[in-house]
């Protein structure tokens, strides 16, 4: 999709109410439904993060959305496909300074370059214990990323039009944090298996995009 066509689609986002929860457990496996539903997140005392959906022109000014493949690591999250974004701070006001923050730091993109569109709904992650605030932007101009290599492996660079394609919404059979062989709902994009939060918070994103587009 031609970018000027697509940000002016996302500008319609800022007014749409947030699909939230529903959209949310569309990519959730039922087990992590059935959970989310028996236990109260509130009590966890859950730590708190902020990530940032990147939308941006490439050289040919087709949109793309940026993801980021994380370095293996002794975590849960070890070489899982995610946004830019990280934990909460000291040196942060809020959550949307948290995500703009740890964007720079992960891939280069500078905070005064982001225009942020949407403030999305939070999601849990239970293995980790962490409440994730997830942010849509735009970055109009880049420049070229640069990644910490201490912490990204690489940049998955998605065409808006793969995203938004029904046919790389699928199901395989995985093993989780707390289950093994589950069916687990997914996204196939740039060749890599998206699922878990990553996977929710595009599919909040997806349903608000078909809104407005």
């Amino acid at each position: 999709m031609d970018f000027n066509e697509f940000y002016q689609a996302a500008l319609k986002i800022k007014n749409l109410p947030l699909p939230g929860t529903d959209s949310h457990y569309k990519m959730s496996p039922t087990l992590r439904i059935e959970w989310l539903k028996s236990h109260k997140v509130e009590k966890m005392n859950p730590k708190k993060a902020g990530v940032m959906a990147l939308f941006y022109p490439d050289a040919s000014q087709v949109t793309r959305l940026l993801l980021i493949l994380r370095k293996a690591y002794q975590g849960v999250h070890s070489n899982q496909i995610g946004f830019p974004g990280g934990k909460v701070e000291d040196v942060d006001s809020d959550l949307m300074e948290t995500a703009l923050r740890e964007t720079h730091e992960e891939v280069g993109v500078p905070p005064s370059a982001v225009e942020v569109i949407k403030e999305l709904s939070e999601v849990y992650i239970p293995p980790s214990n962490f409440m994730v605030r997830p942010f849509m932007g735009i970055y109009h101009e880049p420049r070229p990323f640069v990644i910490e290599e201490s912490e990204v492996e690489r940049l998955v660079e998605v065409y808006l039009h793969d995203f938004l394609d029904d046919s790389n919404h699928i199901e395989e059979v995985l093993s989780t944090s707390y289950a093994k062989n589950i069916h687990v709902p997914a996204y196939k994009l740039n060749g890599y298996t998206v699922w878990g939060a990553t996977a929710m918070m595009l599919s909040e994103i997806k349903e608000l995009l078909q809104k407005a587009l």
